[in-house]
């Protein structure tokens, strides 16, 4: 009986070549594939996190960035009144409130000193948090009470913190001026001159900002093996040279993100400059977020456009200055 073996060949070999085929679709998945598939239990557990943050900031920055192409304000907004359902009038105006932003003198005057609010307030926090992280990470007595007492203003809540520093700062019967009149010195006007209401809360942002310094800085000492300090000593290297070329490369990593996020938080802290002095006296304190706050809420009328758009420079100043840090960062070799 003859076999016609070509075709049993044939299909023999178009099976292997199928089958061969279907190995290497799934030896060589897509790349969202094989990482879905690899990493499935990470991206489970950031799945909710995602979700939770797409609502919460997501939403609101894009109705945000919708509202600044509007001139949406508490006259035409969609509002209800008793019984009676007022509809939405407002129209798309496309650029013109960025255009009266960057040509309004207050934005530049705000800019200004919240660039200088920024910058001194992080200096002096990451010096004083600095200084303080080389002292606790010797070996001294009560170290840990030192730690704890040092760590305690990040554990108050911020407005709590505020104001005590408000009833201290007061100019009647507040405890600086209590101290300086008893050593006959004239008391001094902490919140309502312009110079000395800066002062303060320069002062009192870098008190809550110690402690977070602190413990970053802390961090990173720790991680610093003590042999290159053993060995730069026995080569005769003097305390200020092993803290210039040991302390402060082996800091660079945990220094560069504190700084950057501390800029960050200093830029948009809300809450020390409105609870401690509302912006005052006149509008001397006042930096870009409390003046967008100030636009939306306080002022009649209320501007929610020119608000989100005050908001939505905010945010691109602060985006283009983590750009141009972590450019700055790389050309140093540093990883962020």
């Amino acid at each position: 009986m003859a076999v016609d073996t070509s075709q049993s060949v044939a299909k023999a070999a178009g099976a292997h070549s199928a089958r061969g085929r279907g190995r290497r679709t799934d030896k060589h998945p897509g790349r969202l594939r094989r990482a879905l598939s690899t990493h499935w239990y990470a991206w489970s557990m950031v799945a909710p996190v995602v979700a939770v943050i797409g609502v919460i900031i997501g939403y609101p920055l894009v109705r945000g960035v919708y509202l600044s192409l509007t001139n949406a304000n508490e006259a035409n907004v969609e509002r209800t009144i008793g019984v009676n359902h007022i509809p939405a009038t407002y129209e798309f105006v496309g650029l013109d409130n960025y255009k009266a932003v960057l040509t309004d003198e207050v934005f530049w005057d705000r800019l200004g000193w919240t660039l200088v609010w920024t910058v001194v307030c992080v200096a002096l926090s990451f010096g004083l948090g600095l200084v303080l992280a080389n002292m606790l990470n010797r070996k001294i007595k009560g170290r840990g009470f030192y730690r704890m007492a040092l760590v305690l203003p990040w554990a108050v809540p911020a407005f709590v913190s505020v104001f005590t520093w408000r009833l201290l700062f007061n100019e009647r019967n507040g405890l600086f001026n209590k101290l300086l009149q008893g050593g006959g010195i004239d008391a001094i006007a902490w919140l309502n001159d312009p110079t000395w209401a800066k002062v303060s809360v320069i002062a009192v942002n870098v008190w809550l900002g110690v402690p977070f310094m602190l413990v970053a800085v802390l961090g990173g000492l720790q991680s610093i093996p003590g042999e290159l300090y053993e060995a730069a000593e026995m080569d005769g290297a003097s305390a200020w040279q092993r803290f210039r070329h040991i302390t402060m490369p082996g800091l660079r990593p945990v220094a560069s993100t504190v700084i950057l996020l501390s800029a960050i938080w200093t830029f948009n802290m809300f809450p020390v400059i409105f609870l401690l002095t509302r912006g005052g006296p006149g509008d001397s304190t006042e930096i870009l977020v409390t003046y967008a706050y100030r636009v939306s809420f306080i002022n009649s009328p209320r501007d929610f456009a020119a608000s989100a758009a005050w908001g939505v420079v905010i945010l691109l100043l602060l985006s283009l200055f983590a750009v141009v840090y972590r450019r700055a960062l790389k050309k140093q070799g540093d990883q962020w």
